[in-house]
C-alpha cells in the first residue's frame, strides 16, 4: 500500500509539472502568437464537429463522437507544438548563442557542443556530430563566420580524416547559403547518414580529447548574453 501511495504522489507530482510547462510554454508562445488559443481551440472543435457529424451520417455517433474527441486532442497538441515551436524561434532569432539552443533540440543520436570557435566581435560556431558526420553551425557576420568555419573545417579534416564535414551560416540570406534559424534542425535531419554508431562514439571521443574553445569556460544554455566577454589569457581562434 505504502509503495501504491508513493507511485501515485509521484505521478500527480509529474502530471502538475507537465501542466505547469504547458501553462508556461502557452504563456510565452501568446506573447508573439496572440491567436494562438483562438486557432487551438478552432482546431479541436472543427476536428471534433466534422468527425460527429460523419457519425450521425452514418448512424453511430457515439462512436465516431469518441474517435473524434481524441483525435481533436491530437490535432490540438500538434497545432499547439508547431506554432509554440515557431515563436520559440522568433525570440530567439538575432540572440547570440541561439543556433547552440536549437542543436539542443536537434533529437537524439547527435552531439552538441557550443562555441568550439569565436572572435572578439562575438561571432561563433559551434559543432554537432551524428551519422551525417560533423556539421558546424555558424552565427554572426557572414563574412566573418566563414573564416571562422574555414578554420574550423581545415582543423576538422586534419583530425578526423574518414568523417564527413558540413557548414551552415545562419541567417535569413537563403539566396547567399544561409539558412533560417527555423531550418537548420531541418537541414541536418535532411542530411544522409553515412556513419555508423561506433564510429561517431569514436568521432565524439576523438573531439573530446582534443578540447575546445570553451572547454574551461562553463555555458549557460541557450542564448548567451549579449554583454559576454572572452576571459583574457583565452585562446581566440
Amino acid at each position: 500500500m505504502a509503495r501504491k501511495a508513493n507511485t501515485d504522489g509521484a505521478d500527480s507530482v509529474e502530471n502538475a509539472g507537465r501542466l505547469k510547462q504547458i501553462a508556461l510554454t502557452y504563456k510565452m508562445t501568446r506573447r508573439t502568437d496572440p491567436k494562438i488559443g483562438l486557432v487551438v481551440a478552432g482546431v479541436g472543435i472543427v476536428t471534433f464537429g466534422v468527425l460527429l457529424a460523419i457519425g450521425f451520417l452514418i448512424d453511430h455517433p457515439i462512436y465516431l463522437g469518441i474517435l473524434g474527441f481524441v483525435l481533436a486532442l491530437l490535432a490540438m497538441a500538434i497545432v499547439f507544438g508547431r506554432r509554440a515551436e515557431r515563436a520559440a524561434f522568433g525570440q530567439m532569432e538575432g540572440q547570440p548563442g541561439a543556433a547552440a539552443a536549437v542543436l539542443d533540440r536537434v533529437g537524439r543520436g547527435w552531439t552538441t557542443t557550443p562555441a568550439v570557435a569565436m572572435n572578439r566581435s562575438q561571432d561563433v560556431v559551434h559543432r554537432a556530430v551524428g551519422k551525417a558526420g560533423i556539421v558546424l553551425v555558424g552565427e554572426g557576420n557572414p563574412n566573418r563566420v566563414k573564416l571562422l568555419l574555414a578554420a574550423e573545417k581545415k582543423k576538422m579534416a586534419r583530425i578526423l580524416v574518414d568523417v564527413p564535414v558540413h557548414d551552415i551560416i545562419v541567417g535569413n540570406g537563403e539566396g547567399q547559403g544561409q539558412v533560417p534559424l527555423k531550418k537548420v534542425r531541418t537541414k541536418m535531419l535532411k542530411m544522409p547518414r553515412v556513419l555508423t554508431g561506433p564510429q561517431v562514439t569514436a568521432a565524439n571521443d576523438r573531439l573530446r580529447a582534443m578540447g575546445d574553445l570553451m572547454s574551461n569556460m562553463p555555458l549557460p544554455k541557450g542564448p548567451m548574453p549579449k554583454g559576454m566577454r572572452m576571459p583574457r589569457g583565452g585562446k581566440m581562434r
